[in-house]
């Protein structure tokens, strides 16, 4: 599993699991067969309305999977926050790593280039980018300064891993309405956990403060003190391992 941190405008440092090559192509693919089947309805319909009779199905299926192909990828993931039907299906999506949402712009290039990444070279440079660089990018993601992660981490594998819980009679949950949060929820707290761990600045201290004023509202608990903060969300982590498994 490779991952990517990003700096977002916070000055607040994630970090995100790059999507794999079999799940980027898995999503190519699936775009590919919307594209494909849009490409030949459209010929065939024109063809029963009796409208460019003249004019060769191969010719009519070659100008408007060029068309669609451009139109879906640009348009898509402008509108979809970055995910195709594919990339939806897939549970993965387009970010910009210096932690800007993508402009109508990123998506135009990624679409651009696509062409070359996907068309002309039968997908093979895009396999070969994807698998050779740092940050898991092909033609199009290197110009728009993008890349593609995965929407869901696999949570419980990281919170095992960093808190060390083995058993229920080992551990006894402090915070038992934490089961109220969701995964992401708790990934989420892990990752600001991580990041200040890591990177102990000012920005990711206020975060940790904002974050566990947040939850001790939103679970109704008072009795924590304020400079316990960290501890605190380390706790919650705990507490929704136990509960969860």
């Amino acid at each position: 599993m490779q991952t990517i941190e990003i700096k977002t405008t916070q000055n607040v440092t994630i970090e995100y699991e790059l999507a794999s090559l079999w799940e980027r192509g898995l999503a190519t693919f699936i775009d590919l067969i919307i594209i494909v089947v849009g490409s030949v309805l459209v010929p065939a319909l024109l063809g029963l309305a009796g409208l460019f009779a003249l004019v060769p199905f191969q010719l009519l299926f070659a100008l408007c999977f060029l068309s669609f192909f451009f139109g879906y990828f640009f348009l898509l993931e402008s509108m979809m926050g970055g995910q195709t039907l594919g990339k939806k299906m897939t549970n993965i999506r387009v970010v910009r790593l210096d932690g800007e949402i993508p402009t109508v712009n990123d998506y135009l290039l990624r679409a651009v280039f696509q062409y070359v990444d996907t068309i002309l070279s039968g997908g093979i440079l895009a396999a070969m980018l994807i698998s050779s660089t740092t940050r898991q990018q092909r033609l199009g993601d290197m110009t728009a300064g993008t890349t593609v992660i995965r929407k869901r981490n696999n949570i419980r594998m990281h919170l095992r891993n960093i808190l060390n819980i083995d058993t229920l009679e080992s551990y006894e949950p402090v915070y038992p309405q934490v089961k109220v949060l969701s995964e992401q929820d708790m990934l989420s707290i892990k990752q600001v956990i991580s990041r200040v761990r890591k990177y102990p600045n000012d920005a990711h201290w206020e975060v940790v403060e904002s974050l566990a004023a947040q939850l001790r509202e939103h679970l109704d608990i008072h009795e924590v003190r304020k400079s316990d903060d960290l501890e605190f969300l380390r706790t919650l982590l705990r507490d929704y391992i136990v509960l969860t498994r």
